[in-house]
């Protein structure tokens, strides 16, 4: 995959490559059809080309993880649309900067027809309260069309009003197909590389470093095209991707391209049970200048998926270091945040209920609209009585223990079991009270 040609000296490069953007920046698409991924939303039929190709676009959020193209993807979809184009970072703006956008909006929309401009809001999950109920009456009357890009569950940071007005769209890390479109765009057509011979010998190092992320990828093969220093030809293969990189470590991260390693890292060994790393990749973030409220709720979630049944007072500590922390800031934030990651860290692991709820929702998938047993059905009104809705229910309060045997699968479900308890101190109890109660679904082992 060379083009046969060799790379001038860097001398001799520097000057007319000293101004040029980083090659994202460059390799940045301008339309649908050069844009990569997400055909879920912008292939045929799908909802965002429809907006494109209908003319009517509606406010809408995109969600997923960095460098799959959430920025490009809302600056296509105004240029496709002719929309003039506003964009506000919510790392650095404020309700000033976004009023000021408002109200030129609004001027414009007086002595134009044209139809209301987009506004691009970068991170929108690091807006508070006040910043968000800003935009509220600009979108609802459509003085702006909101497009906002996170990396954030959107229903945990934007309020429910600007929610509501707002469709989300799901974005998904590149595959690998992807990934090698716009590696081989990027050698036989930008401006500088397409210039050089550089000859592709192994791309799972690059591809794997890059996580589904484009702007991750292209960086990375900057970086191994700038280390060959003039030398031709510039060899891409696993062994020199690895050793750039861990060369260039600082470069490489120098925009945050770690945060998702590091989160992976501490929530790993909190599954673990790690306490002293779990502490360590968690000093790594808020040295790092992470949002605390982030960490705060993946220990939420560490505390259901992981620690879960086997240490129930997890999640309640969890939940109350991320109340805490949202009370307190940082830097005092610190301290909770600490005290829950070592709890959970050294409490014992369950992930019993993250299976069960996962077989379960895999179980509803398959059999769809399986009927509820007519003894288990609300009956409000005589008809529903007459019909049997109800009739052979057991309380089960009436019944010694508070038990009865009743049925309470579908019948073509029955005899099927989602919860698996797990051996540890607290399961064990649960278990020997289900083998009481249902021993044909829960039978003692021998």
């Amino acid at each position: 995959m060379g083009t046969g040609r060799s790379i001038p000296p860097r001398s001799e490069r520097a000057d007319s490559e000293r101004n040029l953007p980083p090659l994202p920046e460059r390799m940045r698409p301008r339309s649908l059809d050069r844009y990569a991924g997400q055909r879920h939303l912008v292939g045929e039929g799908c909802i965002i080309r429809n907006m494109i190709d209908s003319g009517t676009l509606s406010s809408f959020i995109l969600w997923g993880p960095p460098g799959v193209g959430k920025t490009t993807l809302a600056r296509i979809v105004a240029e496709s649309l002719r929309r003039e184009f506003y964009t506000l970072s919510a790392v650095s703006a404020g309700v000033k900067d976004v009023r000021d956008v408002i109200d030129k909006a609004r001027s414009r929309n007086l002595f134009s027809k044209a139809a209301s401009p987009v506004l691009f809001i970068d991170e929108i999950h690091r807006f508070n309260k006040a910043q968000q109920d800003a935009l509220l009456g600009a979108v609802e009357d459509g003085t702006i069309t909101l497009i906002g890009a996170t990396t954030e569950n959107p229903s945990f940071e934007v309020i429910s009003p600007l929610l509501s007005r707002c469709q989300v769209f799901v974005l998904k890390s590149l595959e690998a197909a992807d990934l090698e479109q716009l590696l081989d765009r990027a050698l036989k057509e930008d401006e500088v590389l397409s210039k050089m011979d550089i000859r592709v010998d192994g791309t799972e190092a690059l591809f794997r470093q890059s996580g589904g992320d484009a702007r991750k990828l292209l960086n990375i093969l900057e970086i191994v095209v700038d280390s060959f220093a003039g030398r031709s030809p510039v060899i891409i293969d696993n062994r020199t991707v690895t050793s750039c990189l861990q060369e260039n470590v600082a470069i490489y991260d120098k925009n945050g391209e770690m945060h998702y390693d590091i989160i992976s890292a501490f929530i790993k060994s909190i599954r673990g049970s790690d306490p002293n790393a779990a502490v360590y990749y968690l000093a790594r973030m808020l040295e790092g200048g992470e949002d605390p409220l982030f960490v705060a709720r993946r220990l939420c979630i560490s505390a259901a998926e992981d620690i879960g049944l086997a240490n129930p007072n997890a999640l309640l500590l969890a939940n109350a270091c991320f109340q805490t922390v949202s009370n307190i800031g940082m830097p005092e934030g610190r301290i909770p945040l600490a005290e829950a990651t070592i709890y959970l860290a050294s409490s014992p692991k369950s992930n019993s209920a993250y299976m069960a709820i996962g077989a379960a929702l895999d179980e509803a998938k398959r059999s769809g609209a399986a009927s509820v047993p007519l003894y288990l059905r609300n009956a409000p009104t005589r008809l529903m009585e007459e019909l049997g809705y109800a009739d052979g229910y057991k309380y089960a309060h009436d019944y010694p223990g508070h038990f009865t045997n009743l049925e309470f699968m579908p019948e073509e479900l029955r005899g099927r079991v989602f919860y698996e308890p797990q051996p540890n101190r607290h399961e064990d109890g649960l278990k020997a009270y289900l083998e009481a109660c249902w021993p044909k679904y829960y039978p003692k082992k021998k």
